[in-house]
């Protein structure tokens, strides 16, 4: 087609960013305040962070300003993405012959003024599609209009993936859990005349370690218990906390896994509570838990979404909640832990949309398997 001619660094650009993003799965980062550069996240590729840096790079002591930039970026990046660490790839398209580039910790810095430079270098190395797959046949408005074409599909794609996660559904777990707590603290009432008494708790399925250690049939109590609620006061807590964390839950990740979530968290609360408490456990709180546990893990996964919702919202709640089980009686903190890391695990384990790998969903099986197999052995054994 036409005879466009663009600028070199803007040809390997669009060669690149096209390659990084249709082919290996990489998403822009918006930083505020730069100019001629581009950043992209992976957090499952080789580098979590990748850097296309265009600006003319003249001497070293701008290249050291502009390491001390993007260092202090990389940690906006940190914070955002709840990430401890991360490797970078660091591209310089426009470097004088008397800057050095140097070795950095956890960055790789690479000189690259034409794509021959690809050939041997740490890119191709983490890389080695890019030989193949990147778009070196095309130029001028060919090479506009496919790359235009390709990252407009890709990002379609990817835009319609979030919409299928984040549009609003009919919620109907929630609300069928929400409707058994309810029917079960009513029959709880009845069988006491009136009144919620450890009796009736008993007799509809509170968890005991001393029945489940005398009869081990009785473990179905790690389920049924977390249906009964020992006052009014605890019920409309709980039934709240599980409407407005439940309808979030099922929304991002569907009735099935919601369902699995909320029973696995339910089962990992009850039986911490197993082996920290003696006494008559009952409570939806474990399982409420357990879907912050669920938002924290799929948090991580949209971190670049939901990333501040997750630190100012879903982390102080979490601490919160724990500080209180620890600070007054009568509240099952080992239930709450339990259900915490039992949502999380489960989460793991049936996976987010586009996101989860296999090899996470098999860890976590097998880590929730020994999980629950230690914590039933020190419970019935070891107390």
């Amino acid at each position: 087609m036409g005879t466009i001619v663009m600028n070199k660094n803007d040809d390997i650009i669009m060669r690149l960013v096209h390659y990084f993003i249709t082919e290996c799965d990489y998403s822009p980062v918006v930083v505020n305040g730069i100019k001629d550069e581009i950043w992209l996240e992976n957090n499952e590729g080789p580098y979590k962070i990748i850097r296309i840096n265009s600006n003319h790079i003249h001497n070293n002591e701008q290249l050291r300003i502009d390491m001390y930039k993007t260092f202090n970026i990389m940690k906006q990046i940190k914070k955002q993405t709840f990430s401890l660490s991360m490797n970078v790839l660091n591209i310089f398209l426009d470097v004088g012959e008397s800057v050095t580039l140097k070795e950095t910790k956890n960055m790789d810095n690479i000189k690259l003024k034409t794509l021959k430079d690809l050939e041997n270098s740490s890119i191709e190395k983490s890389f080695p599609s890019i030989k193949d797959k990147m778009l070196v046949n095309l130029e001028g408005i060919d090479l506009i209009i496919n790359v235009t074409k390709d990252i407009n599909q890709k990002t379609e794609k990817r835009n319609k993936s979030y919409e299928r996660t984040f549009k609003p559904k009919k919620i109907v777990v929630t609300n069928i859990l929400i409707g058994i707590c309810i029917v079960m603290f009513f029959l709880t009432l009845l069988h006491g005349k009136g009144a919620i008494t450890n009796h009736a708790l008993y007799y509809f399925g509170a968890n005991f370690a001393p029945a489940i250690r005398e009869n081990v049939l009785n473990i179905y109590r790690f389920v049924t218990a977390t249906f009964l609620h020992g006052s009014i006061l605890h019920l409309l807590c709980n039934m709240y906390a599980l409407f407005i964390l439940g309808t979030q839950v099922e929304t991002f990740l569907g009735k099935k896994k919601f369902t699995i979530i909320y029973l696995i968290s339910a089962i990992t609360g009850s039986l911490l509570s197993f082996v920290f408490t003696n006494s008559l456990s009952v409570g939806a709180s474990g399982a409420i838990f357990g879907l912050m546990g669920s938002l924290l893990y799929f948090g991580y996964h949209y971190r670049l979404y939901i990333g501040s919702a997750i630190k100012n919202q879903i982390v102080p709640l979490i601490i919160l909640n724990l500080f209180l089980g620890f600070t007054f009686s009568n509240i099952d903190n080992a239930a709450h832990i339990g259900g915490l890391v039992g949502g999380y695990l489960a989460t793991m384990l049936v996976g987010v949309n586009e996101k989860s790998t296999k090899n996470e969903k098999i860890n976590a099986c097998i880590v929730l398997a020994i999980l629950w197999g230690f914590l039933f052995y020190v419970g019935m054994y070891l107390r």
